[in-house]
Protein backbone atom coordinates (compact mmCIF):
# COMPACT_ATOMS: atom_id res chain seq x y z
CA UNK A 1 0.00 0.00 0.00
CA UNK A 2 2.76 2.58 1.00
CA UNK A 3 5.46 2.92 3.35
CA UNK A 4 4.71 3.86 6.50
CA UNK A 5 5.79 6.54 9.07
CA UNK A 6 6.93 5.65 12.64
CA UNK A 7 3.88 4.73 14.75
CA UNK A 8 3.00 6.14 18.22
CA UNK A 9 2.96 4.24 21.82
CA UNK A 10 -0.50 5.22 22.85
CA UNK A 11 -3.97 5.32 21.81
CA UNK A 12 -6.53 8.24 22.96
CA UNK A 13 -10.16 8.14 23.23
CA UNK A 14 -12.45 6.40 20.42
CA UNK A 15 -16.00 7.89 19.69
CA UNK A 16 -17.83 5.36 18.31
CA UNK A 17 -18.34 6.02 14.18
CA UNK A 18 -20.83 3.76 12.81
CA UNK A 19 -20.27 2.47 9.17
CA UNK A 20 -20.84 -0.31 7.60
CA UNK A 21 -19.65 -1.31 4.41
CA UNK A 22 -21.24 -4.12 3.14
CA UNK A 23 -19.79 -7.81 2.01
CA UNK A 24 -18.84 -8.12 -1.44
CA UNK A 25 -19.95 -11.53 -2.21
CA UNK A 26 -19.30 -13.60 -5.38
CA UNK A 27 -20.93 -17.31 -5.32
CA UNK A 28 -19.44 -20.23 -4.06
CA UNK A 29 -20.09 -24.02 -4.53
CA UNK A 30 -20.56 -26.95 -1.45
CA UNK A 31 -21.56 -26.14 1.30
CA UNK A 32 -20.54 -22.18 1.49
CA UNK A 33 -17.02 -22.77 2.80
CA UNK A 34 -15.84 -23.31 -0.93
CA UNK A 35 -14.17 -26.42 0.27
CA UNK A 36 -15.78 -29.05 -1.09
CA UNK A 37 -16.69 -29.93 -4.70
CA UNK A 38 -13.78 -31.97 -6.24
CA UNK A 39 -12.17 -32.73 -3.61
CA UNK A 40 -8.99 -31.07 -4.10
CA UNK A 41 -7.51 -28.22 -1.84
CA UNK A 42 -9.36 -24.73 -2.36
CA UNK A 43 -7.00 -21.66 -2.04
CA UNK A 44 -6.66 -18.62 -2.99
CA UNK A 45 -4.08 -16.31 -3.81
CA UNK A 46 -3.18 -12.33 -2.67
CA UNK A 47 -1.16 -10.19 -4.30
CA UNK A 48 1.46 -8.84 -1.94
CA UNK A 49 4.88 -6.69 -2.44
CA UNK A 50 7.58 -7.96 -0.59
CA UNK A 51 7.76 -7.64 3.33
CA UNK A 52 10.11 -6.56 5.68
CA UNK A 53 9.13 -8.77 8.66
CA UNK A 54 6.80 -11.35 9.81
CA UNK A 55 7.24 -11.30 13.32
CA UNK A 56 4.27 -8.70 14.88
CA UNK A 57 6.79 -6.93 16.89
CA UNK A 58 8.14 -6.11 14.29
CA UNK A 59 5.92 -5.78 11.49
CA UNK A 60 5.41 -2.17 10.44
CA UNK A 61 4.67 -1.81 7.06
CA UNK A 62 1.06 -2.76 5.56
CA UNK A 63 3.26 -5.54 3.38
CA UNK A 64 4.31 -7.27 6.72
CA UNK A 65 1.19 -6.53 8.29
CA UNK A 66 -1.10 -8.62 5.37
CA UNK A 67 0.67 -11.60 6.31
CA UNK A 68 0.84 -11.10 9.88
CA UNK A 69 -3.08 -10.60 9.77
CA UNK A 70 -3.60 -13.86 8.57
CA UNK A 71 -1.35 -15.74 11.01
CA UNK A 72 -1.91 -14.02 14.34
CA UNK A 73 -4.99 -13.06 16.94
CA UNK A 74 -4.49 -10.59 18.93
CA UNK A 75 -6.52 -9.78 22.14
CA UNK A 76 -8.98 -7.31 20.26
CA UNK A 77 -9.56 -6.20 17.54
CA UNK A 78 -11.53 -3.40 15.76
CA UNK A 79 -15.16 -4.47 14.13
CA UNK A 80 -16.96 -3.08 10.96
CA UNK A 81 -18.36 -0.63 12.61
CA UNK A 82 -15.14 0.85 14.05
CA UNK A 83 -15.79 -0.66 18.00
CA UNK A 84 -13.03 -1.99 19.76
CA UNK A 85 -14.49 -5.91 20.42
CA UNK A 86 -12.14 -9.20 22.52
CA UNK A 87 -10.95 -11.71 20.21
CA UNK A 88 -8.24 -13.50 22.58
CA UNK A 89 -9.03 -11.87 25.60
CA UNK A 90 -11.68 -12.78 27.90
CA UNK A 91 -12.12 -9.57 29.72
CA UNK A 92 -10.06 -6.58 29.80
CA UNK A 93 -11.19 -4.37 33.26
CA UNK A 94 -9.55 -1.59 35.16
CA UNK A 95 -11.12 0.62 37.86
CA UNK A 96 -8.54 3.52 37.71
CA UNK A 97 -7.63 2.96 34.03
CA UNK A 98 -4.03 2.98 34.88
CA UNK A 99 -3.81 -0.56 35.87
CA UNK A 100 -5.39 -2.96 33.79
CA UNK A 101 -6.33 -6.86 34.34
CA UNK A 102 -6.27 -8.98 31.15
CA UNK A 103 -7.62 -12.78 31.54
CA UNK A 104 -6.83 -14.59 28.20
CA UNK A 105 -9.58 -16.88 27.04
CA UNK A 106 -8.68 -20.20 27.70
CA UNK A 107 -7.86 -23.49 25.08
CA UNK A 108 -6.31 -21.60 22.42
CA UNK A 109 -3.44 -22.44 21.10
CA UNK A 110 -0.29 -21.85 19.04
CA UNK A 111 -0.06 -23.58 15.59
CA UNK A 112 2.53 -25.66 17.06
CA UNK A 113 -0.27 -27.01 19.68
CA UNK A 114 1.25 -25.05 22.78
CA UNK A 115 -1.43 -23.39 24.62
CA UNK A 116 -1.89 -19.44 24.62
CA UNK A 117 -1.12 -17.94 27.71
CA UNK A 118 -0.80 -14.82 29.70
CA UNK A 119 2.78 -15.70 29.19
CA UNK A 120 2.51 -15.69 26.30
CA UNK A 121 1.69 -12.16 25.56
CA UNK A 122 3.95 -10.89 28.43
CA UNK A 123 7.10 -12.66 26.71
CA UNK A 124 5.99 -10.90 23.34
CA UNK A 125 5.77 -7.59 25.12
CA UNK A 126 8.96 -7.50 26.70
CA UNK A 127 10.86 -8.98 23.51
CA UNK A 128 9.42 -5.73 21.60
CA UNK A 129 10.13 -3.33 24.33
CA UNK A 130 13.72 -4.43 24.97
CA UNK A 131 15.50 -1.24 23.14
CA UNK A 132 18.26 -3.51 21.51
CA UNK A 133 16.38 -5.85 19.49
CA UNK A 134 15.15 -3.35 17.56
CA UNK A 135 11.86 -3.91 16.73
CA UNK A 136 10.28 -1.33 15.10
CA UNK A 137 6.66 -1.70 17.09
CA UNK A 138 9.23 -0.93 20.03
CA UNK A 139 7.57 2.23 21.03
CA UNK A 140 3.86 1.14 21.42
CA UNK A 141 4.89 -0.09 24.37
CA UNK A 142 6.26 3.40 25.82
CA UNK A 143 3.11 4.01 27.99
CA UNK A 144 3.88 0.82 30.32
CA UNK A 145 5.46 0.88 33.48
CA UNK A 146 9.62 0.21 33.13
CA UNK A 147 9.54 1.31 29.16
CA UNK A 148 12.55 3.52 30.08
CA UNK A 149 14.65 0.83 31.66
CA UNK A 150 14.82 -0.82 28.81
CA UNK A 151 15.07 1.75 26.28
CA UNK A 152 17.71 4.09 28.20
CA UNK A 153 19.21 6.89 26.46
CA UNK A 154 22.67 7.70 24.88
CA UNK A 155 24.02 10.43 26.91
CA UNK A 156 26.29 11.68 24.05
CA UNK A 157 22.88 12.02 22.40
CA UNK A 158 23.59 9.74 19.50
CA UNK A 159 20.46 8.39 17.65
CA UNK A 160 19.82 4.22 17.73
CA UNK A 161 20.11 1.74 19.87
CA UNK A 162 24.09 0.28 19.48
CA UNK A 163 24.52 3.76 20.71
CA UNK A 164 22.91 3.73 23.81
CA UNK A 165 23.86 1.73 27.36
CA UNK A 166 22.99 -2.00 27.18
CA UNK A 167 19.84 -2.30 29.34
CA UNK A 168 19.87 -3.60 33.17
CA UNK A 169 16.95 -5.22 32.44
CA UNK A 170 14.82 -7.21 30.08
CA UNK A 171 11.70 -7.24 31.54
CA UNK A 172 8.97 -4.50 31.64
CA UNK A 173 7.85 -3.95 35.52
CA UNK A 174 4.55 -2.67 34.84
CA UNK A 175 3.97 -6.68 33.54
CA UNK A 176 3.30 -9.06 36.13
CA UNK A 177 1.58 -12.61 35.44
CA UNK A 178 -1.26 -13.38 38.05
CA UNK A 179 -1.67 -17.16 36.78
CA UNK A 180 -2.11 -19.50 33.48
CA UNK A 181 -4.31 -17.43 32.01
CA UNK A 182 -4.19 -13.69 33.66
CA UNK A 183 -1.80 -11.16 33.51
CA UNK A 184 -1.52 -7.12 34.58
CA UNK A 185 -0.54 -4.10 32.65
CA UNK A 186 0.99 -0.52 35.04
CA UNK A 187 0.40 2.45 32.62
CA UNK A 188 2.53 5.33 33.76
CA UNK A 189 -0.48 7.02 33.17
CA UNK A 190 -4.20 7.20 33.53
CA UNK A 191 -5.66 5.64 29.83
CA UNK A 192 -9.44 4.85 29.42
CA UNK A 193 -8.79 3.79 25.76
CA UNK A 194 -5.99 1.06 26.27
CA UNK A 195 -7.65 -1.61 24.92
CA UNK A 196 -7.99 0.17 21.60
CA UNK A 197 -4.33 -0.65 21.36
CA UNK A 198 -4.37 -4.23 21.92
CA UNK A 199 -5.71 -4.83 18.41
CA UNK A 200 -2.61 -3.13 16.84
CA UNK A 201 -0.46 -6.21 15.26
CA UNK A 202 2.67 -5.63 17.38
CA UNK A 203 0.63 -7.08 20.69
CA UNK A 204 0.39 -10.06 19.15
CA UNK A 205 1.52 -13.45 21.20
CA UNK A 206 4.70 -15.10 20.91
CA UNK A 207 4.93 -19.17 21.71
CA UNK A 208 7.99 -20.42 24.40
CA UNK A 209 11.37 -20.56 23.05
CA UNK A 210 10.97 -17.67 20.37
CA UNK A 211 13.26 -14.87 22.26
CA UNK A 212 15.98 -17.46 21.30
CA UNK A 213 16.71 -16.62 17.97
CA UNK A 214 14.74 -13.86 16.75
CA UNK A 215 15.65 -14.09 13.61
CA UNK A 216 14.02 -17.34 12.64
CA UNK A 217 11.08 -16.65 14.29
CA UNK A 218 11.06 -13.72 12.13
CA UNK A 219 11.36 -15.97 9.43
CA UNK A 220 9.30 -18.95 10.09
CA UNK A 221 6.66 -17.45 12.96
CA UNK A 222 4.86 -19.62 14.84
CA UNK A 223 1.09 -18.07 15.21
CA UNK A 224 -2.37 -18.14 16.70
CA UNK A 225 -4.50 -16.99 13.49
CA UNK A 226 -6.75 -18.97 11.16
CA UNK A 227 -3.84 -19.79 8.89
CA UNK A 228 0.17 -21.49 9.47
CA UNK A 229 3.08 -21.20 7.49
CA UNK A 230 3.42 -24.00 5.15
CA UNK A 231 6.72 -26.05 4.62
CA UNK A 232 7.54 -23.55 1.90
CA UNK A 233 6.87 -20.79 4.35
CA UNK A 234 8.37 -17.39 3.16
CA UNK A 235 10.22 -17.75 -0.15
CA UNK A 236 11.70 -14.11 -0.30
CA UNK A 237 10.25 -12.01 -3.27
CA UNK A 238 8.82 -14.80 -4.79
CA UNK A 239 5.59 -16.10 -2.39
CA UNK A 240 4.98 -16.81 0.98
CA UNK A 241 2.64 -19.88 1.26
CA UNK A 242 0.13 -20.68 4.42
CA UNK A 243 -2.37 -23.28 5.01
CA UNK A 244 -5.39 -23.39 7.28
CA UNK A 245 -4.72 -24.15 10.89
CA UNK A 246 -6.91 -26.93 11.91
CA UNK A 247 -6.26 -26.88 15.43
CA UNK A 248 -7.57 -22.91 15.19
CA UNK A 249 -10.19 -22.06 18.17
CA UNK A 250 -10.76 -18.33 18.03
CA UNK A 251 -13.33 -16.55 16.56
CA UNK A 252 -12.37 -16.28 12.82
CA UNK A 253 -11.95 -19.98 11.32
CA UNK A 254 -10.48 -20.08 7.83
CA UNK A 255 -13.70 -21.15 5.05
CA UNK A 256 -10.74 -21.71 2.44
CA UNK A 257 -7.85 -24.57 2.74
CA UNK A 258 -4.98 -21.96 2.34
CA UNK A 259 -3.75 -18.99 1.12
CA UNK A 260 -0.78 -17.76 -1.27
CA UNK A 261 0.69 -14.34 -0.90
CA UNK A 262 2.35 -13.77 -4.37
CA UNK A 263 5.02 -11.09 -4.05
CA UNK A 264 5.45 -8.52 -6.67
CA UNK A 265 7.51 -5.42 -7.53
CA UNK A 266 5.41 -3.72 -9.48
CA UNK A 267 1.74 -2.53 -8.62
CA UNK A 268 0.81 -2.50 -12.30
CA UNK A 269 1.94 -6.18 -12.99
CA UNK A 270 -0.17 -7.17 -10.04
CA UNK A 271 -3.21 -5.34 -11.59
CA UNK A 272 -2.45 -7.30 -15.21
CA UNK A 273 -2.29 -10.47 -13.22
CA UNK A 274 -5.89 -9.69 -11.67
CA UNK A 275 -7.31 -9.17 -14.66
CA UNK A 276 -6.03 -12.06 -16.42
CA UNK A 277 -6.53 -14.69 -12.88
CA UNK A 278 -3.64 -15.57 -12.16
CA UNK A 279 -3.84 -13.77 -8.57
CA UNK A 280 -7.08 -13.57 -6.76
CA UNK A 281 -7.07 -10.78 -4.87
CA UNK A 282 -5.23 -7.18 -5.06
CA UNK A 283 -5.57 -4.72 -1.96
CA UNK A 284 -4.49 -1.56 -3.78
CA UNK A 285 -5.61 -1.05 -7.69
CA UNK A 286 -3.17 1.73 -9.26
CA UNK A 287 -5.15 4.61 -9.19
CA UNK A 288 -4.75 4.94 -13.10
CA UNK A 289 -6.31 1.77 -13.34
CA UNK A 290 -9.20 2.54 -11.76
CA UNK A 291 -11.48 3.62 -14.19
CA UNK A 292 -10.48 0.24 -16.74
CA UNK A 293 -10.63 -2.21 -13.65
CA UNK A 294 -14.44 -0.88 -12.42
CA UNK A 295 -15.49 -1.83 -16.28
CA UNK A 296 -13.58 -4.79 -16.77
CA UNK A 297 -14.15 -6.03 -12.79
CA UNK A 298 -17.71 -4.96 -12.02
CA UNK A 299 -19.25 -5.69 -9.02
CA UNK A 300 -15.55 -7.53 -7.82
CA UNK A 301 -14.34 -3.79 -7.82
CA UNK A 302 -14.46 -2.72 -4.44
CA UNK A 303 -13.98 0.77 -3.31
CA UNK A 304 -14.33 1.85 0.90
CA UNK A 305 -12.75 4.22 2.96
CA UNK A 306 -9.61 4.59 4.02
CA UNK A 307 -7.86 6.32 6.92
CA UNK A 308 -4.75 6.64 5.05
CA UNK A 309 -3.13 9.84 4.95
CA UNK A 310 0.14 11.33 2.46
CA UNK A 311 1.87 15.15 3.75
CA UNK A 312 4.26 17.03 2.67
CA UNK A 313 7.03 17.18 5.69
CA UNK A 314 9.48 20.05 5.95
CA UNK A 315 13.00 19.02 7.32
CA UNK A 316 12.92 22.31 10.46
CA UNK A 317 16.48 21.17 10.92
CA UNK A 318 17.36 22.89 7.97
CA UNK A 319 17.27 26.27 8.61
CA UNK A 320 16.33 27.38 5.43
CA UNK A 321 12.79 26.27 6.04
CA UNK A 322 11.99 26.90 9.84
CA UNK A 323 10.18 30.08 8.23
CA UNK A 324 6.67 29.36 8.78
CA UNK A 325 5.54 32.23 5.77
CA UNK A 326 7.60 30.01 3.42
CA UNK A 327 5.40 26.71 4.50
CA UNK A 328 2.59 28.36 4.00
CA UNK A 329 3.82 29.29 0.89
CA UNK A 330 4.78 26.06 -0.20
CA UNK A 331 1.35 25.13 1.09
CA UNK A 332 -0.54 27.38 -0.84
CA UNK A 333 0.86 26.74 -4.15
CA UNK A 334 -0.01 23.39 -4.37
CA UNK A 335 -2.93 22.44 -6.26
CA UNK A 336 -4.12 19.37 -4.84
CA UNK A 337 -7.66 18.86 -6.79
CA UNK A 338 -5.79 19.29 -9.91
CA UNK A 339 -3.06 16.51 -8.70
CA UNK A 340 -5.60 14.61 -7.45
CA UNK A 341 -7.65 14.63 -11.04
CA UNK A 342 -4.55 13.68 -13.11
CA UNK A 343 -2.44 11.33 -11.09
CA UNK A 344 -4.68 9.35 -9.12
CA UNK A 345 -7.84 9.38 -11.28
CA UNK A 346 -9.94 10.62 -8.71
CA UNK A 347 -9.50 7.85 -6.82
CA UNK A 348 -8.30 9.88 -3.33
CA UNK A 349 -9.61 13.40 -1.70
CA UNK A 350 -7.84 16.10 -1.35
CA UNK A 351 -7.62 17.32 2.07
CA UNK A 352 -6.98 20.17 4.72
CA UNK A 353 -7.04 17.57 7.66
CA UNK A 354 -4.37 15.88 10.11
CA UNK A 355 -6.65 12.86 10.33
CA UNK A 356 -8.86 10.91 8.14
CA UNK A 357 -12.79 11.20 7.83
CA UNK A 358 -12.85 8.00 9.21
CA UNK A 359 -11.95 9.01 12.85
CA UNK A 360 -13.98 10.41 15.48
CA UNK A 361 -13.55 14.41 15.54
CA UNK A 362 -12.39 15.30 12.21
CA UNK A 363 -13.04 18.15 11.05
CA UNK A 364 -13.32 19.20 7.06
CA UNK A 365 -10.58 21.59 6.01
CA UNK A 366 -9.80 22.20 9.55
CA UNK A 367 -6.60 23.75 7.99
CA UNK A 368 -7.97 26.31 6.31
CA UNK A 369 -6.58 29.26 4.20
CA UNK A 370 -2.55 27.88 4.84
CA UNK A 371 -3.79 24.54 2.58
CA UNK A 372 -6.15 26.06 0.22
CA UNK A 373 -4.86 26.37 -3.41
CA UNK A 374 -4.19 30.28 -3.40
CA UNK A 375 -1.60 31.02 -5.73
CA UNK A 376 -1.76 34.66 -5.37
CA UNK A 377 -1.49 34.39 -1.22
CA UNK A 378 1.58 31.86 -1.80
CA UNK A 379 3.65 33.96 -3.50
CA UNK A 380 3.02 36.93 -1.17
CA UNK A 381 3.67 34.76 1.74
CA UNK A 382 6.79 33.72 -0.36
CA UNK A 383 8.05 37.39 -0.49
CA UNK A 384 7.23 37.70 2.73
CA UNK A 385 9.69 34.56 3.68
CA UNK A 386 12.60 36.40 1.85
CA UNK A 387 12.38 33.58 -1.34
CA UNK A 388 14.02 30.92 -1.46
CA UNK A 389 17.91 30.21 -2.40
CA UNK A 390 19.84 27.45 -3.79
CA UNK A 391 18.13 24.01 -4.55
CA UNK A 392 14.87 22.85 -3.18
CA UNK A 393 14.88 19.28 -3.29
CA UNK A 394 11.78 17.33 -3.17
CA UNK A 395 11.73 13.33 -1.51
CA UNK A 396 9.96 10.21 -2.06
CA UNK A 397 10.80 6.84 -2.39
CA UNK A 398 10.80 4.60 -5.18
CA UNK A 399 8.29 1.97 -3.76
CA UNK A 400 5.52 3.68 -6.73
CA UNK A 401 5.67 5.14 -10.34
CA UNK A 402 3.01 7.72 -8.42
CA UNK A 403 4.95 9.29 -6.28
CA UNK A 404 7.46 10.82 -9.34
CA UNK A 405 4.06 11.85 -10.85
CA UNK A 406 2.99 13.61 -8.29
CA UNK A 407 5.98 15.14 -6.84
CA UNK A 408 6.85 16.41 -10.97
CA UNK A 409 3.47 18.39 -10.91
CA UNK A 410 4.10 20.31 -7.19
CA UNK A 411 7.65 20.57 -8.89
CA UNK A 412 5.65 22.36 -12.03
CA UNK A 413 3.09 24.16 -9.32
CA UNK A 414 6.38 25.86 -7.13
CA UNK A 415 8.32 26.78 -10.53
CA UNK A 416 4.43 28.12 -11.68
CA UNK A 417 3.75 30.06 -8.38
CA UNK A 418 6.54 30.48 -6.55
CA UNK A 419 9.33 30.89 -9.22
CA UNK A 420 11.62 28.12 -7.31
CA UNK A 421 12.89 27.32 -10.80
CA UNK A 422 16.24 24.94 -9.70
CA UNK A 423 13.87 21.77 -8.37
CA UNK A 424 15.32 18.50 -8.28
CA UNK A 425 14.36 14.86 -6.95
CA UNK A 426 15.40 13.02 -4.34
CA UNK A 427 14.77 9.42 -5.34
CA UNK A 428 15.48 6.93 -2.56
CA UNK A 429 15.18 2.89 -2.35
CA UNK A 430 12.42 1.77 -0.42
CA UNK A 431 14.31 -0.14 1.92
CA UNK A 432 16.90 3.20 2.81
CA UNK A 433 13.66 5.90 2.86
CA UNK A 434 12.27 5.84 6.49
CA UNK A 435 15.86 5.33 7.81
CA UNK A 436 16.97 7.99 6.07
CA UNK A 437 13.44 10.31 7.21
CA UNK A 438 14.41 9.29 10.87
CA UNK A 439 18.14 10.41 10.68
CA UNK A 440 17.22 13.69 9.33
CA UNK A 441 19.32 13.08 6.12
CA UNK A 442 16.45 14.81 3.82
CA UNK A 443 17.81 18.18 2.28
CA UNK A 444 14.33 19.09 1.61
CA UNK A 445 10.19 18.71 1.88
CA UNK A 446 9.64 14.74 1.31
CA UNK A 447 6.61 12.45 1.03
CA UNK A 448 5.21 11.41 4.12
CA UNK A 449 2.63 8.71 4.79
CA UNK A 450 -0.06 7.48 7.30
CA UNK A 451 -1.39 4.06 7.26
CA UNK A 452 -4.46 4.24 10.59
CA UNK A 453 -3.30 1.71 13.71
CA UNK A 454 -6.73 2.42 15.64
CA UNK A 455 -9.59 5.07 14.69
CA UNK A 456 -7.99 7.28 16.64
CA UNK A 457 -6.71 11.08 15.82
CA UNK A 458 -4.28 10.28 18.72
CA UNK A 459 -2.80 7.87 16.12
CA UNK A 460 -1.97 11.04 13.69
CA UNK A 461 -0.97 13.61 16.05
CA UNK A 462 1.61 12.07 18.67
CA UNK A 463 4.02 11.12 15.85
CA UNK A 464 4.37 14.75 14.40
CA UNK A 465 3.51 16.04 17.47
CA UNK A 466 5.98 14.27 20.01
CA UNK A 467 9.59 14.05 20.67
CA UNK A 468 10.34 11.65 18.27
CA UNK A 469 8.86 13.23 15.18
CA UNK A 470 10.88 13.39 12.07
CA UNK A 471 10.83 17.08 11.19
CA UNK A 472 12.46 18.37 14.21
CA UNK A 473 9.65 20.26 15.21
CA UNK A 474 8.73 21.63 18.46
CA UNK A 475 5.33 20.23 19.12
CA UNK A 476 5.68 20.59 22.76
CA UNK A 477 2.03 22.81 22.77
CA UNK A 478 0.45 20.33 20.50
CA UNK A 479 1.85 17.31 22.48
CA UNK A 480 0.22 19.24 25.56
CA UNK A 481 -3.57 18.87 24.44
CA UNK A 482 -2.49 15.52 23.40
CA UNK A 483 -1.36 14.04 26.49
CA UNK A 484 -4.55 16.24 28.02
CA UNK A 485 -7.05 14.15 25.64
CA UNK A 486 -5.38 11.15 26.56
CA UNK A 487 -5.80 11.65 30.09
CA UNK A 488 -9.01 12.83 29.74
CA UNK A 489 -12.13 11.07 31.67
CA UNK A 490 -14.55 11.04 28.74
CA UNK A 491 -14.35 10.49 25.06
CA UNK A 492 -16.14 13.29 24.10
CA UNK A 493 -13.59 15.21 26.04
CA UNK A 494 -10.87 13.21 24.61
CA UNK A 495 -12.03 14.15 21.14
CA UNK A 496 -12.17 17.65 21.87
CA UNK A 497 -8.42 17.86 23.08
CA UNK A 498 -7.34 16.57 19.99
CA UNK A 499 -8.88 18.61 17.86
CA UNK A 500 -7.42 21.67 19.74
CA UNK A 501 -3.94 19.74 19.22
CA UNK A 502 -4.65 19.56 15.65
CA UNK A 503 -5.08 23.29 15.29
CA UNK A 504 -1.75 23.86 17.02
CA UNK A 505 -0.09 21.47 14.59
CA UNK A 506 -1.67 22.97 11.50
CA UNK A 507 -0.97 26.34 12.58
CA UNK A 508 2.63 26.07 13.09
CA UNK A 509 2.45 23.77 9.43
CA UNK A 510 5.75 21.29 10.08
CA UNK A 511 3.39 19.38 7.55
CA UNK A 512 1.04 20.21 4.88
CA UNK A 513 -1.66 17.57 4.33
CA UNK A 514 -2.58 16.71 0.54
CA UNK A 515 -5.08 13.93 -0.02
CA UNK A 516 -7.04 10.86 2.24
CA UNK A 517 -6.38 8.04 0.13
CA UNK A 518 -9.43 5.69 -0.67
CA UNK A 519 -9.10 1.89 -0.73
CA UNK A 520 -9.45 0.82 -4.18
CA UNK A 521 -9.81 -3.26 -4.24
CA UNK A 522 -10.73 -6.22 -6.36
CA UNK A 523 -10.75 -9.58 -6.68
CA UNK A 524 -11.00 -12.77 -9.37
CA UNK A 525 -13.70 -14.86 -10.54
CA UNK A 526 -12.52 -17.40 -8.47
CA UNK A 527 -13.40 -15.99 -5.39
CA UNK A 528 -15.91 -15.13 -3.20
CA UNK A 529 -17.53 -13.74 -0.03
CA UNK A 530 -14.83 -11.52 -0.42
CA UNK A 531 -15.28 -8.54 2.44
CA UNK A 532 -13.24 -5.35 2.96
CA UNK A 533 -13.53 -2.72 5.23
CA UNK A 534 -12.25 0.59 6.44
CA UNK A 535 -10.72 -0.40 9.76
CA UNK A 536 -8.72 -3.83 8.90
CA UNK A 537 -5.67 -3.51 7.18
CA UNK A 538 -6.02 -6.59 4.87
CA UNK A 539 -9.20 -8.32 3.43
CA UNK A 540 -10.80 -10.94 5.72
CA UNK A 541 -9.25 -13.48 4.83
CA UNK A 542 -10.73 -15.68 6.99
CA UNK A 543 -14.12 -15.42 5.14
CA UNK A 544 -12.84 -15.82 1.67
CA UNK A 545 -14.36 -19.03 -0.12
CA UNK A 546 -12.99 -20.80 -3.51
CA UNK A 547 -14.93 -21.81 -6.14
Amino acid sequence: MTELARRTPWAAGLAVLVLTVPACSGGGDGDGDGNKGDGKPKTFTVANQEPTHLAPGAANDSYSIHVVNALFDRLTKINSAGKVVNEQAASITSTDQKKWTIKVKPGLTFHNGEPVTAQSYVDAWNTAAYGPNGWENNYYFGNIKGYDALNPEDPDGDEGPKKAPKPKTDKLSGLKVVDGQTFEVTLTGSFSQFPLTLAFTGFAPMPKGAAADLKAFDQRPIGTGPFMLTGSGWEHNKQITLKKFAGYKGGRPAHADGMTFKIYASRDTAYTDLVAGRVDILETIPPAKISEAKRLLGDRFVATPSGTMDYLEFPLYDKRFRNRDLRYAISMAINRQAIVETVFNNAFNPTGSIVSPIVPGYRPNACGTPCTYLPRHAKDYFDKAGGFSGTLELWFSNADPSYEQWMTDVANQLKQNLGINDVKFRKIPVADYLSNLSDHKATGPYRANWVMDYPSAENYLTTRCGDANRMSYDGEACMDLVTKGNRADSIEESVRFYQRAEQTLLKDLPATPLWNWQNQQGYSKRVGNVRFDPYENSAHYDQVTVK
